[in-house]
């Protein structure tokens, strides 16, 4: 019998997407559960999101979620907790194929944690090859691809990183330009009005200084109907809801439709 080298590694397949301009549709995992991201990547979502930052469980769930998506050809992005080196490094180690960076504020802070993210002599990311990423040291070369192979997603998520956006966009290194909704619509003064003038425009400058840059800007939407719409609208980098509200959401369309039929 031959040895096959397979796993659950995506090998830079969705950056190269994602650069190349293609289109993709994914979902936040937040419920600390590896059971719940596998039924996701069944779904057939070309991405999951694990949340650390505002998901229900902690770094540990890299080490689950990585596989069992992966087991569907699904690769896993991790926003991390913070831009912090070790944060970074250790959800790398377990085979992410991307980062998202929360709260990202202007162009030095993006340029900071991009060198987190590079092996030396390109920045200061740990080097070891005893994990999941080097395939527990049956692959040492992945190191020498690494830098290439790992999605780099940035949220925009304040006033000042929509000012920042083309500085931000223009930095090599940088792959996604990802509006956060709900952070973003607090700080200019409209929480939760996606149809504010003040929060459209927003949006339109983080699309435009993407486009000019030949860079993807994402969001995160409700449902599948408002995805197209973005879609539509020349965003491609798209997180429709989350596990936890995917499932709320057909829980209760279910009982309505139950409910409703009963008292016909």
């Amino acid at each position: 019998m031959t040895l096959v080298d397979s796993g659950p590694l995506n090998n830079g397949a969705l950056a190269q997407a994602v650069r190349s301009g293609e289109s993709t549709l994914g979902t936040f995992v937040g419920t600390a559960s590896a059971v719940v991201a596998e039924v996701c990547a069944a779904a057939g979502f070309d991405w999951l999101l694990l949340d650390l930052e505002h998901g229900a469980g902690g770094e540990e769930q890299v080490r689950d979620v990585v596989p069992v998506a992966g087991a569907y050809g699904v690769p896993t992005v991790v926003r991390v907790e913070s831009d912090a080196r070790i944060r970074m490094g250790r959800v790398l180690d377990n085979g992410a194929a991307g980062i998202m960076l929360p709260r990202m504020e202007n162009a030095g802070q993006v340029r900071e944690a991009l060198i987190h993210l590079r092996f030396p002599p390109q920045g200061d990311r740990g080097v070891a090859t005893y994990n999941r990423a080097c395939r527990f040291g049956l692959d040492p070369g992945a190191l020498d691809r690494a830098d290439d192979e790992i999605l780099v997603v940035v949220q925009i998520e304040s006033a000042a990183a929509v000012a920042a956006a083309d500085e931000i966009a223009a930095i090599d290194g940088v792959d996604v330009l990802f509006i956060g909704p709900r952070d973003l619509s607090h700080d200019l003064g409209v929480p939760g009005d996606t149809s504010a003038p003040a929060f459209v425009e927003a949006l339109e400058t983080v699309l435009a200084a993407g486009q000019r840059h030949g860079k993807a800007c994402g969001l995160l939407v409700n449902d599948g109907l408002a995805a197209a719409q973005r879609l539509g609208q020349g965003w491609t980098f798209v997180a429709i809801g989350s596990d936890s509200t995917l499932l709320a959401a057909a829980s209760r369309s279910a009982l309505h439709q139950a409910r409703e039929r009963e008292h016909a």
